[in-house]
């Protein structure tokens, strides 16, 4: 597809990498005769690194077929990932690099998760914008503090640490919010 048929969302491969387009600057140059130039904004599937291309409106960019599938959380196979999808019941094992940062926010039980798949291969993970995790480790509640707003660390029970308010205790329910990784509330 030429650079200027690319639409925000779309998912296109350049030099070997698969990446979703987030933004498209075009711009127009004053003189006569001058190439129309489109700036893109694209994040890497799987991965999410930042990366900056800049092409002329008849450059060529492969457009990638990117499907998402509601999956749920199964089980942990050899250190990977196992997600089942919603309506088919097909197992996506997933590896950790493949998850990334998101494996803190992945338990049973939670729905929301979506597998992306490239040619049936899975490629990418996207989880809910918040989980529900159980504080499994934090310092008790200091008494006659309660006039000022002190937060205090927590290790839940999927490994991650976030900073809580100083009134949870250990085995409470939290909701964590997975795009800023910060307590969101009890549950």
């Amino acid at each position: 597809m030429k650079a200027s048929d690319v639409k925000k969302g779309n998912v296109v491969e350049h030099d070997g990498t698969v990446y979703q387009v987030r933004d498209i600057e075009r711009s127009s140059p004053s003189a006569r005769g001058g190439n129309v130039t489109f700036r893109f904004t694209l994040y890497s599937i799987p991965g999410g690194r930042k990366f900056d291309l800049s092409l002329r409106a008849d450059d060529e960019l492969r457009e990638m077929d990117l499907v998402r599938r509601a999956a749920n959380f199964s089980y942990m196979d050899d250190g990977a990932f196992v997600f089942m999808d919603a309506e088919d019941y097909t197992q996506y094992p997933l590896s950790p690099e493949l998850v990334g940062d998101n494996a803190g926010y992945i338990v049973e039980g939670i729905e929301g998760y979506y597998v992306q798949l490239i040619d049936d291969a899975p490629v990418g993970l996207q989880v809910p914008s918040s989980v529900i995790l159980t504080v499994v480790d934090t310092a008790p509640e200091m008494k006659g503090s309660s006039a000022t707003k002190r937060n205090k660390p927590a290790k839940l029970n999927t490994g991650i640490e976030v900073q809580v308010p100083e009134y949870i205790t250990n085995d409470e329910k939290v909701w964590v919010n997975t795009l800023t990784g910060e307590f969101a509330g009890r549950a």
